[in-house]
């Protein structure tokens, strides 16, 4: 990326934080200018004004010709030799994008995912700066396994919607749990065009949350309050919906090394690994009978 970019935020720091997650770096491999800075207009409620800033990434003469697919799957395959796990590396480029797609997958993904998928995004930032280390231009890493990031993504917004629905309900703030910076974009984005309700984030990294609250001015007459839906929606179709009563009994069913997972994705991955299991009977059944 030599030219820059544009975001934009409810305030600067929320612009940043868009542009961190979606070129996936660190404040310190770019450089930003504030093109506009909020306003919040009259009264705070009318004509208010977006951020505005121009990100650009800083660059630096590395050496050329290299492959880098190869360099990463060589780091992969080093990493996770020390960390005892077997797993299958595609490592594909997109020339156009200059972005490289890493796929892991193999038994018990589980333990490369993490809690919050905290040692997914570790391995993907060690892998950017291996990669960025021998590449001329600044190339974009994503990593994943078992399609965890847009199983996550669904999550999100379907708990973004959910406790939007608990604040108009209710009409009082709710806080969510520490995310990193890509997650909380994505609660950002979720309700960006909600009528009703309006997010920020607050506190330092790794601990920063996202606030949902009701708008300033915002009028929801008491019968109407009733209509906005509220709680956590499970993941999976009907069919696939169970209670997890315990973790003793997720532990059992599917592994101990489960025993750090966020109570989001144990459901997620209970539905994933019953859809996976069901797929190979069927193909099995399917051999049988030519």
């Amino acid at each position: 990326m030599e030219e820059s970019k544009e975001f934009t935020g409810k305030t600067v720091e929320e612009a940043l934080e868009s542009a961190l997650s979606e070129l996936n770096v660190t404040v310190d491999q770019i450089e930003y200018e504030v093109l506009e800075k909020e306003s919040n207009g009259f009264l705070g409620l009318f004509n208010n004004k977006p951020a505005k800033i121009s990100v650009k990434l800083k660059t630096e003469v590395k050496e050329s010709n290299k492959d880098l697919c190869e360099i990463a799957k060589v780091f992969l395959n080093e990493v996770l030799s020390a960390m005892d796990v077997n797993a299958q590396i595609n490592v594909t480029m997109n020339e156009e994008g200059n972005e490289i797609g890493v796929d892991l997958t193999g038994d018990e993904m589980g333990i490369l995912i993490g809690k919050r998928g905290a040692t997914l995004d570790s391995l993907q930032y060690l892998v950017s700066l291996v990669v960025n280390k021998e590449s001329d231009s600044y190339v974009k890493v994503k990593l994943d396994t078992e399609n965890y990031r847009e199983r996550r993504k669904e999550t999100l917004e379907n708990l973004a919607h959910n406790i939007a629905g608990k604040v108009k309900k209710t009409r009082r703030s709710v806080t969510l749990e520490p995310m990193n910076p890509y997650e909380r974009r994505i609660i950002h984005s979720c309700l960006q065009q909600d009528s009703y309700v309006e997010t920020h984030s607050e506190g330092e990294e790794p601990f920063r949350k996202v606030v949902i609250t009701l708008k300033k001015g915002v009028y929801i007459p008491d019968n109407n309050r009733k209509n906005f839906r509220g709680g956590r929606k499970s993941f999976g179709s009907n069919n696939n919906k169970r209670k997890i009563n315990s973790s003793r009994e997720f532990h059992k069913k599917y592994g101990a090394d489960t025993k750090d997972y966020s109570t989001d994705y144990k459901k997620d991955y209970a539905d994933y690994l019953e859809s996976k299991a069901a797929a190979k009977a069927a193909a099995e059944k399917l051999g049988e009978s030519i």
